[in-house]
């Protein structure tokens, strides 16, 4: 399977990275490390993760990047997993469908 990120998420992750990146001296590279092998498993297992439901938005599912506490919010098309956002699972919710549309 093919990994493609929308423009949307894209932003989520740039953000997050750089967030990661200034606060955890420990660990500055653990998302981007997390991430690569979420995005390796998407692609080996793409229907692994929860579905969704979001309104007009069918077969959105999530996998949880456990160290980082990150959801990965993404569908799956034919030959590809399209992911739509990335979100802090402490946030107590996750984004809203137009988030998830790019809109």
């Amino acid at each position: 399977m093919k990994i493609e990120i929308t423009p949307t998420a894209e932003r989520h992750l740039s953000a997050i990275d750089a967030w990661w990146q200034a606060n955890r001296e420990s660990a500055p590279d653990l998302f981007l490390e997390e991430l690569a092998v979420a995005f390796d498993a998407l692609a080996s297992v793409p229907l692994s993760g929860r579905i969704v439901a979001v309104r007009g938005l069918p077969g959105v599912r999530r996998v949880l990047l456990r160290a980082t506490r990150h959801h990965i919010y993404y569908h799956v098309r034919k030959d590809t997993v399209t992911v739509l956002a990335v979100w802090s699972a402490v946030r107590g919710r996750g984004p809203s469908a137009s988030e998830l549309r790019g809109t």
